[in-house]
């Protein structure tokens, strides 16, 4: 079974009235852990899409510009998305499930979020409804505000997107702590490492993005400090 068969057998069960405790609990370990952050993205995003009022067409490809969807699978993603995305109701309970799943992988919990930053931003306009269910959800998944405001500086045109946001780390910090948060950064972003956490490879692209805008914010930073 492909990723999405996979994903939609799922939400199956969730339609037949199966809670979404069980059918997180038991994709709690690999390789079905990849359903559950699969999922946990395409329903939140499809939530957050929906928080300005409507969903436009930007957001749906920005969709499928996480995931890799290949042409046999595109009805099943397609499937998957139409359901999650039928109201905003709900989003609290997936966020809570998979900051539990994923307690002890503080990286994977930043690439849902970062997963729905870029949703969010896909139609040009970032809402007060956005920010507000972002920030929730941020809170939920444990990230702290320093994280929230780190990843959003990436992502929000009107946020201050200077590279020491980036790397959340203060204009006035040592040169050390400095390349440590960048080097911490590196470590956690990599495709690889979050892979063998459970990110689908599917959404390697994800994982990608956040690792040049890590490197290009110290290229930056050691650039501004040389001069």
């Amino acid at each position: 079974m492909t990723l999405w068969s996979r994903i939609s057998a799922a939400l199956s069960a969730l339609r037949q009235g199966e809670g979404l405790a069980s059918v997180f609990d038991r994709l709690r370990n690999p390789p079905e852990r990849t359903v559950a952050f699969t999922i946990a993205v395409i329903a939140l995003g499809a939530k957050i899409a929906k928080a300005d009022g409507q969903v436009t067409r930007a957001e749906v490809v920005a969709f499928r510009e996480i995931f890799r969807i290949g042409p046999e699978d595109e009805a099943n993603a397609a499937r998957v998305y139409d359901l999650a995305r039928q109201d905003v109701a709900g989003y609290r309970d997936y966020a809570a499930r998979i900051a539990t799943l994923f307690a002890d992988q503080p990286a994977l919990r930043e690439e849902v979020l970062d997963g729905l930053f870029h949703i969010a931003l896909a139609d040009g306009r970032y809402h007060d409804g956005e920010d507000a269910m972002l920030a929730d959800v941020a809170a939920i998944l444990g990230l702290d505000d320093r994280t929230f405001m780190r990843m959003r500086a990436r992502f929000v045109p009107e946020a201050r997107r200077d590279p020491w946001d980036v790397l959340g780390v203060a204009r006035d910090d040592p040169p050390e702590v400095i390349r440590a948060a960048w080097a911490r950064l590196v470590r956690e972003s990599h495709p690889d490492h979050l892979i063998a956490q459970g990110l689908p490879v599917e959404a390697v692209r994800m994982a990608e993005a956040r690792l040049v805008a890590v490197n290009r914010a110290w290229e930056e930073i050691s650039r501004r400090q040389a001069g």
